[in-house]
């Protein structure tokens, strides 16, 4: 039986060279630093019976969690109607998609492969809107099943205008850059003028002339402008999506895409969706009331549904140091190849530590994480937003071989967005935890053989 839970701070510490110094007045400053993190949805025990059961490492998902965020996404404050479109970008399991679907929501997807993928998990076609980088060499079979079509490019729109000229249908809508930007790095902002998401609001002109060359009506605007929590930034790309919708006189939706940040650290700031929701209500009423136009709204989290509903444990699987004047790591048996936000973003996540053998765990210590692959950047514990810099974190307590670590807030982009199969690691198994504890495999854990199942052997002549 686990009894042991060993929580962590991140350190002040943002360099070797201070991290150094900070220990040689005694340390402290890594423990104090910052609040205590504490598991989210498992207890002790379970840490210890899912790596028992299904290996480590291994994703664990909260189904409570999962309905809750859901239900809070449906309360979006607004005018004239809602839709709640899942980004299943963040987290595309089937039983994920399955549990949203069940609770109403729509699907947001990125890619021609996603909506396949979402309606092999049992989605309506109709539920499912496609925004893509790409256009998919499949676009007219994709919209044959009745898909939302969300052209994000001139190429785009003239490629739907030529696959269904005179299109009157709710099938097309148009993906504008309204100029805005919002994130916490320039890798997760998605609007302004340093992104290519979406077309520039300036090019309004020829967006309205494909529609007359191919007679086309657009159902919806959509935009994008990234992460953020401030209200004063909702409420302006609001008016400014709003005046987008002015100039096209079919569109009855808004889309205002995602974007809502979640503080997965007890020190980030979370978005309350009541709170940047109500001055978007009000813009939509007041469009109504000038143009005569009640549009609906559509939204489309992910960060916000799933983020800190999954939580990714690992085990230690050694310990090494570099001397006095260097650091100590635990090196675990997961890495970039499960959790990349780390070593992409300098993204911070709880870490936990576990004693596997109910200890109190010995005097306070500090340590570096990093994963298991050969590659110096695979780092869980970097400073915040400098993916090169080590961080040592306190764990409250002196970790071993055999301990595990949960990494929490790893419910969002990190079963789906890492190396995968980097250094031939196969992809772990993936954990639904039911709302009466219950703990169920969703994805099993890959063999090996299949990381090379498709190549064909080479045999020159």
């Amino acid at each position: 039986m686990l009894s042991t839970l060993l929580i962590s701070t991140p350190s002040l510490m943002v360099s070797p060279h201070r991290a150094q110094s900070m220990r040689a007045r005694g340390g402290g400053g890594a423990q104090a630093s910052a609040a205590l993190e504490n598991l989210r949805f498992l207890d002790q025990s379970q840490v210890l019976s899912v790596a028992k059961e299904f290996g480590s490492p291994v994703y664990v998902y909260d189904e409570a969690g999962l309905k809750r965020q859901a239900t809070t996404a449906l309360g979006f404050p607004n005018a004239y109607g809602l839709t709640v479109r899942y980004a299943m970008k963040s987290l595309p399991n089937a039983a994920v998609l399955q549990t949203f679907d069940r609770l109403g929501l729509h699907i947001d997807a990125s890619s021609g492969f996603e909506v396949r993928r979402a309606v092999a998990a049992g989605v309506a076609a109709d539920k499912i809107s496609l925004s893509s980088q790409e256009t998919p060499e499949d676009l007219d079979e994709l919209l044959a099943l009745g898909i939302k079509f969300n052209a994000c490019s001139l190429h785009q729109l003239e490629r739907f205008g030529q696959l269904r000229s005179g299109d009157r249908s709710v099938q097309l809508g148009v993906r504008f850059n309204p100029g805005l930007g919002s994130g916490g790095t320039g890798k997760t902002n998605v609007g302004g003028p340093s992104s290519s998401f979406g077309i520039w609001h300036e090019l309004m002109p020829e967006v309205k002339a494909l529609l007359t060359k191919y007679d086309l009506e657009p159902a919806r605007v959509h935009t994008h402008i990234g992460s953020g929590s401030d209200p004063a930034v909702w409420q302006r790309v609001s008016g400014l999506s709003l005046g987008l919708c002015e100039q096209i006189p079919s569109v009855k939706v808004l889309n205002l895409g995602g974007g809502y940040k979640v503080g997965r650290m007890a020190t980030e700031v979370s978005t309350e969706l009541g709170v940047v929701g109500e001055p978007v209500k009000a813009a939509f009423e007041e469009f109504a009331s000038r143009t005569g136009r009640e549009l609906a709204l559509e939204i489309e989290p992910g960060t916000f549904l799933v983020a800190n509903q999954g939580a990714l444990v690992t085990k230690v699987q050694d310990v090494v140091t570099t001397g006095s004047e260097g650091h100590t790591f635990l090196k675990l048996d997961s890495g970039m190849t499960e959790l990349l936000r780390p070593s992409l973003y300098g993204a911070q996540h709880p870490t936990i530590l576990c004693k596997h053998d109910g200890s109190t765990g010995g005097d306070v210590a500090d340590y570096v994480l990093v994963g298991h692959c050969c590659e110096s950047g695979d780092l869980v514990t970097p400073a915040p937003g400098e993916p090169e810099t080590l961080m040592p974190r306190s764990l409250g307590g002196a970790a071993e071989i055999g301990d595990y670590i949960c990494i929490e807030g790893s419910g969002a982009y990190c079963s789906s967005m890492a190396t995968k199969h980097y250094n031939s690691f196969p992809e772990c198994a993936e954990v639904m935890m039911a709302e009466n504890g219950k703990a169920h495999l969703i994805r099993k854990k890959q063999p090996v053989e299949h990381i090379w199942a498709n190549e064909v052997p080479y045999k020159p002549e």
